[in-house]
């Protein structure tokens, strides 16, 4: 599993390490500072940012073009103030004036980085290859010509190292990396896989948000990486509130009305997830998450859609209430799908361009109808594509509350635009970034933050992150 960030424990989400009896311990540590890697992260990166400043202030030998610079700083807060800022001002003494910005530090490329390295050589040669902007000339800047990246991955020295946690019921759990899902690659670390590997028959390995996002950047990305991780199957969580989400129901009555009619135009969303998967060669279980508040008679309903319409194994999980107990019909259909032979394949060639990688995830992963690429963002795939990036996969960071490039379009949409506004290099980890609609590589918070409901007490007992 990925750390959790403190961004989205404050924000939307809050705790993000499970409840009752399906949870990870010690819960508030995972929650918070934890060991402290994802700080880590945000100074080994924003040592990098002072870095180039520096080096651009002190005489700029290698003419780096101040307003190339890609390379924001980052913070652990959802903070939308400083999305985009002014740095440098109040004189000589100061630095120079630019134009700059804060990203989470989930979406860190330092982030990717450390969850994509096979060890500390590999962590080290991947920083000296980060992209950080251009010179007068256009040509590119790497960290490897401000000759930093050993300091910068001596800040990781730790943070390399997986971190072992156990479930509610004793049972061993790496939580390892941060990257998000909707605006970076959203998988755990490669060196914390490897190692579960080593010391369990089955490992299942969390893909952020849904299919199209988590699963797709792990077969594309992860896997294309790492030729020897591949996956045996797929297990797609589902609910009853989801469903009826997207069968169009009303927020405000998902959780008190029943409605086969909505989860039965729900499926549709579900069907989608399923044949993507499908299309990688992989089968595909569901795991249907009962909640208390759950109408039993809808749980069977979908269920039995899953194994009649979709010809795929499917199971009501209960483990929240009932622990591993509650899991076990799941557990069983995963572990006969994983010992299904199945014809794992990725996507798209290497040797495609970056602009048709794109246009392939989109219409065939999101069924979008046609692709835009705005100026800005052909401007960068076209600089990415001269200086020898061209053969590197994409990562597009898009909206998770839906299959396309717009929040709260729900269902199973088909044939719509899907617009690219801005193209960024991730040259380090291996990847180009496309950011697709109105997605924020800094989110904010919304009008009720979960940090509103934490507290502590007198004795240190933590409240109100679960």
């Amino acid at each position: 599993l990925r750390e959790p960030s403190l961004g989205p424990v404050f924000g939307v989400k809050g705790g993000a390490t499970g409840t009752m009896k399906a949870s990870l311990h010690p819960s508030d540590d995972i929650n918070l500072h934890f060991t402290g890697d994802i700080h880590a992260v945000g100074l080994a990166h924003n040592s990098l940012a002072a870095l180039c400043d520096n080096y651009i202030y002190q005489g700029n030998e290698l003419g780096i073009s101040p307003e190339s610079i890609t390379w924001n700083r980052v913070l652990d807060v959802s903070d939308r103030q400083l999305r985009n800022i002014v740095c440098g001002l109040g004189g000589k003494a100061n630095g120079f004036v630019r134009e700059s910005g804060f990203d989470i530090t989930a979406a860190s490329e330092i982030m990717a980085i450390l969850a994509l390295a096979k060890d500390m050589n590999d962590l080290k040669e991947r920083i000296a290859n980060i992209m950080i902007a251009s010179n007068k000339d256009g040509g590119p800047v790497f960290v490897k010509d401000l000759k930093c990246a050993g300091a910068i991955a001596m800040l990781l020295k730790d943070a390399i190292k997986p971190n072992l946690v156990q479930t509610f019921e004793g049972q061993p759990a790496f939580v390892h990396a941060g990257p998000f899902a909707n605006i970076a690659h959203g998988n755990s670390s490669v060196i914390a896989t490897r190692m579960a590997l080593k010391l369990a028959d089955y490992v299942v390995t969390e893909g952020g948000f849904a299919v199209d996002l988590g699963a797709e950047k792990f077969f594309d990305i992860v896997c294309r990486q790492n030729p020897d991780l591949k996956p045996s199957a797929v297990v797609i969580v589902a609910s009853l509130k989801a469903l009826k989400m997207h069968g169009g129901m009303a927020k405000d009555k998902i959780k008190t009305e029943k409605s086969f009619d909505a989860l039965e135009r729900g499926m549709a969303n579900l069907v989608r997830h399923v044949s993507t998967v499908k299309m990688y060669g992989l089968p595909a279980v569901v795991a249907i998450n009962r909640f208390p508040d759950d109408c039993a008679e809808e749980l069977e309903f979908v269920r039995e859609k899953c194994v009649k319409s979709l010809d795929v194994r499917a199971e009501i999980s209960e483990v929240a209430a009932r622990g591993g107990e509650g899991g076990e019909a799941l557990a069983k259909a995963a572990v006969e799908a994983a010992n299904e032979r199945s014809d794992f394949r990725m996507l798209y060639e290497d040797s495609l361009t970056l602009r048709e990688k794109i246009e392939i995830i989109a219409k065939k992963v999101y069924h979008a109808g046609n692709v835009i690429i705005s100026p800005k963002a052909e401007k960068s795939l076209a600089g990415l594509e001269k200086s020898g990036f061209g053969h590197l996969p994409v990562n597009i960071a898009k909206t998770q509350l839906s299959t396309t490039d717009t929040a709260n379009v729900y269902g199973a949409p088909e044939g719509f635009a899907f617009t690219v506004r801005e193209v960024r290099p991730s040259c380090g980890a291996g990847f180009a970034v496309a950011i697709a609609g109105e997605m924020m590589t800094l989110p904010g918070l919304p009008k009720q933050p979960a940090a509103l409901r934490i507290d502590i007490g007198s004795d240190g007992t933590v409240t109100g992150l679960s």
